[in-house]
């Protein structure tokens, strides 16, 4: 399948580089705005890619595309995908999703009523542990507690702290912050297994320019509190573990790519996983796209964008 892709940021070499590990993708046209010509040349040089534009109307108009990637910047999520999607193109949405419910209702709608394929690219999602983990969960009986802690010192963090150079990742503006750049994964992981929760609260540490740089976010569920932490301006151990009345599960690998698990069950010998097949993180993700696709399997689809809406609705309550 032909593929074109939205951006020329840190995202788009290695996701250029799934699609084409995957097997399942071609990369016909790579998209960048005027004023990243030349970034936008150099990745299709780089990856072997037939052509480049600045003109969103080249890969609309092209009827050869079945598939646009928006790898752009958060806050023009929603714009893009939906200016495709009225093209009539088949759309991959980088998380996160958009930058609110009502935006992620109006992609759904849009795609649904044209019955075009709309995902969003949450990496954990697709990973053969993820599914073993929704599989093992019975195991260890009634859950009390989730706990998530995606922490990771950005690269970019010292440049923001000390010159005040902004980056979107640290711009309030694009959508940035500590919640929906990283934090993220941890809520993708929480309400695909458990649904959405009763009561959403998010306490944070914010930066010069009010954007979240670290941040708890804690919902209850009956029965059950999850709470999810994720930093980009301090490090630490990641993990992702559910506790429950009989046993837990626990990941101590980041929990954007869940690389092991182990599966504990009072009286039992500890069990460990290590299931996925990609060396990648993001190669699973294309191969499932490409699947669903192929096979005609809307009503994964239509899961997956219940679930992509339920995570922009805690987004919603949490910011």
């Amino acid at each position: 399948m032909n593929v074109a892709v939205l951006g020329t940021g840190k995202i788009i070499p290695e996701a250029v580089s799934a699609m084409q590990s995957s097997g399942k993708f071609r990369v016909a046209n790579i998209w960048g705005r005027p004023h990243s010509r030349d970034k936008a040349a150099a990745l299709a040089e780089r990856f072997g890619v037939e052509k480049f534009t600045c003109d969103p109307e080249d890969i609309a108009a092209d009827p050869t595309i079945d598939f646009v990637y928006v790898g752009l910047v958060n806050s023009v999520h929603h714009e893009y995908a939906k200016k495709f999607l009225d093209a009539g193109k088949n759309v991959i949405v980088e998380k996160p999703f958009t930058t609110s419910a009502q935006e992620a209702r109006d992609l759904i709608d849009t795609a649904l009523s044209k019955r075009l394929y709309l995902f969003e690219a949450v990496t954990n999602l697709h990973l053969p542990n993820f599914f073993a983990i929704g599989d093992a969960l019975p195991k260890i009986g009634s859950v009390k507690m989730v706990l998530c802690n995606y922490s990771q010192y950005s690269s970019r963090y010292d440049a923001y702290r000390d010159e005040h150079i902004v980056a979107p990742a640290f711009d309030p503006k694009t959508f940035g912050g500590a919640l929906t750049d990283i934090n993220v994964y941890n809520l993708n992981l929480v309400v695909a297994l458990f649904g959405l929760p009763k009561k959403i609260s998010y306490a944070a540490n914010f930066g010069w320019n009010g954007i979240d740089t670290s941040g708890t976010v804690t919902m209850e569920y009956d029965g059950f509190i999850a709470q999810c932490t994720g930093a980009k301006d301090s490090g630490s151990p990641c993990f992702f573990s559910v506790q429950g009345d009989r046993g837990y599960i626990l990941s101590t690998t980041p929990p954007n790519e869940l690389t092991e698990f182990e599966l504990a069950v009072r009286g039992e010998p500890v069990k460990k996983f290590s299931l996925n097949q990609f060396d990648h993180r993001m190669v699973h993700e294309f191969v499932a796209f490409a699947e669903i696709f192929e096979r005609g399997d809307y009503a994964a689809v239509e899961r997956g964008l219940k679930t992509s809406l339920d995570v922009m609705t805690v987004l919603d309550a949490a910011k």
